[in-house]
């Protein structure tokens, strides 16, 4: 928990909100919630509560789609040999899966290459085409990479080799010359969802497959891989991005699953549990990533690949390495952020800024993203991590609502070798000499655009809500808001004067777990990694809390639990 928040309460429109209470039969809470979110049609709010495949877009809307579904049905119909380029991460490896699965399904002959971090780089590579080329490739898709691929799109050109890419990162306004090119950021697309994730722009191209070979019935087995790359990426859970999130949660808790999905899910200790987007974030989508961060990424997708039931043995074993990898994963981002941290605290060139610019030699390229989400968290500023290696920094940025990370990075473009990314999130290579004029540069650029109040970490509060008014049905109808992430944030409630009735109690040395009351009714509560909040909470029995909703189970019995999101002394 992160002291010192600035509480924004957000300001709804009473009598919208009561219109479409009445509308869709909801409570006026979760009315107020869907008007909060811009959602104040009762048709568009029920499509939000209720989403179904029906209402995912036609993929030809999709500009060159047409023409990477022909190409592609082509190739099957000859045997020519199509391969899948993906990337390191769960958007990539998911992706990656999901098409070399459609085509194999559909009779085709293919195969995939997913680059290693340290030894290939990042993206679409010239090497790649080569190497892809060789081994007798006539086709070769890219997912979730490659829209910056200009030299690898001029060399498949120049090896006669049909480069079809699909991509959601943000293009140049000159597109690589490749055969077919996916990606709604086009500035010439006008397919209206412009904020699919990789492996959702690669879900529309096994669509189009599916529905042009008259396969439509396969779609939910492949929705169900696309959600857990969709909630990973973090992209808005809006549009069809909850469609896939929503449908995908809901068939990975019913099964049945492939055993490789299988072996995942009982490794990682889910095996009949109703999965949520907490379980994607925090314990598939690291277990995942954690094979191109800390080996190869092909230990996952060869795990998600699997489909037969003779593979049982070796899947358990790859779930089994995945969590080893993952283990090695959080002991190396553990030394990593307490170095960097270290630093923005005791270098005064490095934690005065607004922008963190921290750097060190040999620190392992697989984490150094993770170490920079962790700076964020705790200094609220855009942070770039860098690692030295024999002279080139390789770097990972993450970012602030209020700042736009990529547009940041073309400011500075020619301080890099290559870079790209998104407004929130990004990469870049560097000369290692030159790490201290990006920290000037960068920094120049955000103190023109950033304002004090920017810094400021806030919260934002959806309404109030006394502990009367929590009743099952108002938490049962909040279960129909999730998954909630960016676009759609987890609803936070406010109570004032609330008294602590037991407590607090100290949870493995980071959490508090204490019991608060107001208007004669009592919940169970919990703080995360709210430790230093214990003083607080013994001094000042009286409090305005702000909270979210969940349910948890004990001993059989499902009980109404308080999530303690910030807390302040009642005002007099």
């Amino acid at each position: 928990m992160t002291a010192a928040l600035c509480w924004d309460h957000l300001a709804c429109d009473e009598g919208r909100s009561i219109r479409l209470a009445a509308a869709l039969a909801v409570t006026p809470v979760v009315a107020k919630l869907l008007c909060l979110r811009g959602l104040d049609d009762p048709e568009a709010a029920d499509r939000f509560l209720r989403p179904s495949l029906s209402h995912l877009h036609d993929p030809d809307r999709l500009a060159d789609m047409r023409l990477a579904v022909d190409r592609l049905c082509e190739a099957v119909a000859r045997r020519e040999r199509v391969a899948v380029h993906g990337d390191y991460d769960v958007d990539g490896i998911t992706s990656t899966v999901i098409l070399r699965r459609a085509i194999e399904l559909l009779g085709g002959d293919v195969v995939h290459f997913i680059p290693e971090r340290l030894r290939d780089g990042y993206g679409l590579q010239p090497a790649a085409i080569e190497r892809l080329h060789a081994e007798g490739v006539k086709v070769i898709v890219s997912v979730d990479c490659g829209i910056r691929g200009m030299e690898a799109a001029r060399r498949a050109r120049e090896l006669g080799v049909d480069l079809i890419i699909t991509d959601h990162h943000e293009p140049d306004p000159e597109l690589p010359a490749a055969l077919a090119v996916i990606n709604p950021k086009r500035r010439d697309c006008t397919y209206p969802d412009k904020n699919l994730a990789g492996v959702g722009v690669a879900l529309k191209l096994v669509q189009a497959l599916c529905g042009r070979l008259g396969r439509e019935k396969w779609l939910p087995a492949f929705v169900k891989i696309a959600a857990i790359g969709t909630l990973a990426d973090v992209v808005p859970l809006t549009g069809e991005n909850r469609v896939i999130a929503k449908l995908g949660l809901d068939l990975l808790s019913r099964g049945p699953h492939k055993v490789g999905l299988r072996a995942l899910l009982e490794a990682a200790g889910l095996t009949g549990k109703t999965i949520d987007g907490y379980h994607i974030s925090f314990i598939l989508a690291p277990r995942l990533n954690a094979a191109g961060r800390m080996s190869t990424p092909d230990i996952a997708t060869r795990l998600l690949l699997a489909a037969d039931e003779a593979m049982g043995e070796e899947a358990r074993a790859l779930a089994e390495q995945l969590n080893e990898e993952n283990a090695k994963r959080q002991q190396e981002e553990l030394e990593i952020f307490t170095e960097a941290r270290k630093r923005v605290e005791t270098d005064v060139d490095v934690g005065s800024r607004t922008v963190l610019v921290v750097d060190g030699d040999g620190w392992h390229r697989g984490v150094i993203g993770i170490v920079a989400s962790k700076l964020v968290e705790s200094f609220h500023r855009p942070a770039i991590v860098l690692s030295h290696e024999d002279g080139v920094a390789h770097g990972s940025c993450r970012s602030i609502p209020a700042f736009d990370m990529l547009a940041a990075l073309e400011h500075c473009a020619p301080l890099f070798v290559r870079f790209g990314g998104h407004r929130a999130a990004a990469g870049l290579t560097m000369e290692a000499s030159r790490v201290k004029e990006l920290r000037q540069t960068i920094n120049a650029y955000a103190d023109e655009r950033l304002s004090p109040d920017d810094l400021r970490p806030r919260l934002r509060i959806d309404a109030p809500l006394t502990f009367r008014a929590i009743r099952g049905d108002l938490v049962s109808e909040l279960s129909l808001l999730a998954p909630f992430g960016p676009g759609n944030p987890r609803p936070v409630f406010h109570a004032a004067g609330v008294e602590v009735a037991e407590g607090p109690w100290m949870l493995k040395d980071r959490h508090l777990k204490l019991a608060v009351r107001q208007e004669g009714r009592t919940f169970r509560a919990v703080a995360w990694r709210a430790a230093e909040r214990q003083e607080f909470l013994t001094q000042h029995r009286a409090i305005d809390l702000a909270f979210s909703l969940d349910q948890s189970s004990f001993g059989g019995e499902t009980f109404v639990e308080l999530t303690v999101a910030d807390m302040r002394a009642s005002e007099p």
